[in-house]
Formats: structure tokens, C-alpha cells, sequence
């Protein structure tokens, strides 16, 4: 990697962002494609997100992704959103053009990619699946499995409120037939499920594992947990344990960076066993 006073900037906003693999991903496209850029973490505490954006627009910055706390900040701060963004109400990536900020959600398209990766092309196709969570990994997940066709999407949120929220707020835009379940409805509610996806932060690094068994499961269901790191989680284990094909979350985070390098650097690239064991090495590594 070569670094010129023409060089491509982007980077990575959030609070906290030191734990964020996004810098090492991007930093291993640009080397593998010899790119003339550079890719940098960025900590804006949340009163300063507008500020910021500002500033990385003047010093010439072609864009940024976009992390906790501030998807929400970035969705209100574009002039043009897409698809998905809309959908989900946030936004994970914006690009900085000369008379406009355009904000772009690629998480959705993320965790479709590793679902076919993880279980084929349309495995998923006018499938059973529910979801743990109704906050803003949720709702990205129902815009995705909406595009890979599944049939039902059953929700099971802690707080049954924001979860009736959900549905009713996405009911009309979805394809899928949109239904909500108290947390302790879970047992009793799994027949015909093809996939569970975990889409809580449940069982990530310092967060206490899920209080769900998989005991009620259909035995040829999948497992995905959208957290990655640990890359096995709890879920995961248990998943595996009985014998359930299982995903984790480093999928999703190696696919929807994909479509942001394509937008900062121009080059599309590829998802490579090479890139995956890369990040799995940081995350042995505390990284």
C-alpha cells in the first residue's frame, strides 16, 4: 500500500471505535489491490458527530462508514438515502460528493450474502424464520430476508412494545407475513422454523449470554449470530452442540464492508478465506 498527497481517505466513525476490525478489513483490500488511499478509525463522541462530518468533507475525505452510536445521526444528516437506509432507518456508510451527502445502509446486504454463503442460494426461499431482537440489527435483517424471500419472519424482542412497533412499521413495505412474540413465547413458537437469527448483542464480548434454549428448535433449523466477537458465542455453541448448521456474525462484517470499499476506493472486492483468517487472527489476538 502506497500513500501519495492524491490519496483516497476514508475511515470509520464511532464510540468507542478502537475495538472496530473495519480498519484491518479495509487495510488488507487496499494492500491486496495496491490502492493509493488510506482507511482510519475515527472516535466522534456523539455531540460532535455533526461537526465532524463537516470537517472530514472540507479535508477532502471521500467518505465514511459509520458505527455505534451514530446510524442513526448519519441517516439525518444525508441528502440522499437508498433503499435500504430508508428501510432500517440508519446508515452505516456515507459518501462525501461535491454538493451532497449520500447515505447507504449495507448491512442488509451483508448478512443476505453470508446467508447464501452459509446456507446456498435460496435456502432460504419461502422459509420459516425468527428473529431474536426488534432494534436496528433487526430491522436490517428483516430487510434482508425479505430479499432472499422468506415467507414469515417471527420476532421475539425483551420488550413485546418495540417489537409490535416494528411490525406494525414494516408490515406494509414487507413481502414476508410479519408476526410478533413475547420473549417467553419462544418455546412454543418454533414449528416450521428454518433459521434463527440472533440480532441482540446478547452473548457479545462483556454482554451476558442469551436465556433461550434451543431445546424447542427443529432439528435441521440454522443458527446465525450476528456478533463476531467471541466469533463463537455461547448461541453458537449450543447450536453446534446439537448439531444445527451455525454462521457467525464475522460474515456479515466481511461482506457489507465490501460494498463500502467498492464506494470510497472504486474496486470491488472479493471475500477471501485469506481475508477471513486475517480477521479471526485478530480477534484470537484481542484485537
Amino acid at each position: 500500500m502506497t500513500i501519495s498527497g492524491r490519496a483516497r481517505l476514508g475511515g470509520v466513525i464511532g464510540d468507542p471505535v478502537a475495538q472496530s476490525l473495519s480498519p484491518l478489513l479495509h487495510a488488507h483490500w487496499l494492500s491486496a489491490y495496491h490502492v493509493d488511499g488510506a482507511y482510519v478509525p475515527l472516535h466522534v463522541v456523539r455531540e460532535s458527530f455533526a461537526a465532524a462530518i463537516g470537517g472530514l468533507r472540507a479535508a477532502g475525505f471521500a467518505g465514511v462508514n459509520v458505527t455505534v452510536p451514530h446510524k442513526e445521526a448519519a441517516f439525518a444528516v444525508a441528502h440522499r438515502l437508498d433503499a435500504a437506509a430508508l428501510a432500517t432507518g440508519a446508515a452505516n456508510l456515507l459518501i462525501f460528493r461535491r454538493d451532497r451527502i449520500e447515505g447507504r445502509n449495507t448491512d442488509a446486504a451483508g448478512l443476505s450474502a453470508s446467508l447464501e454463503d452459509g446456507l446456498g442460494k435460496n435456502a432460504l426461499r419461502q422459509k420459516i424464520v425468527a428473529v431474536f431482537g426488534a432494534g436496528g440489527a433487526a430491522r436490517a435483517a428483516i430487510f434482508a430476508l425479505n430479499n432472499l424471500g422468506v415467507s414469515e419472519i417471527r420476532l421475539f424482542a425483551r420488550n413485546p412494545q418495540r417489537g409490535e412497533a416494528l411490525v406494525r412499521e414494516r408490515k406494509a413495505a414487507s413481502a414476508a407475513v410479519l408476526r410478533n412474540f413475547a420473549w417467553q413465547d419462544w418455546p412454543g413458537s418454533t414449528a416450521g422454523v428454518a433459521l434463527l437469527l440472533n440480532a441482540t448483542s446478547a452473548g457479545m464480548m462483556g454482554k451476558q449470554a442469551l436465556d433461550q434454549s434451543l431445546e424447542c428448535l427443529p432439528w435441521d433449523a440454522a443458527v446465525c449470530d450476528l456478533v463476531y466477537n467471541p466469533l463463537e458465542t455461547p448461541l453458537l455453541a449450543q447450536a453446534r452442540a446439537r448439531g444445527h448448521a451455525a454462521i457467525d456474525g464475522l460474515g456479515m462484517l466481511m461482506h457489507q464492508a465490501a460494498p463500502s470499499f467498492e464506494a470510497l476506493y472504486g474496486i470491488a472486492p472479493r471475500v477471501t478465506p485469506d481475508l477471513r483468517r486475517t480477521l479471526e487472527e485478530a480477534l484470537r489476538h484481542g484485537r
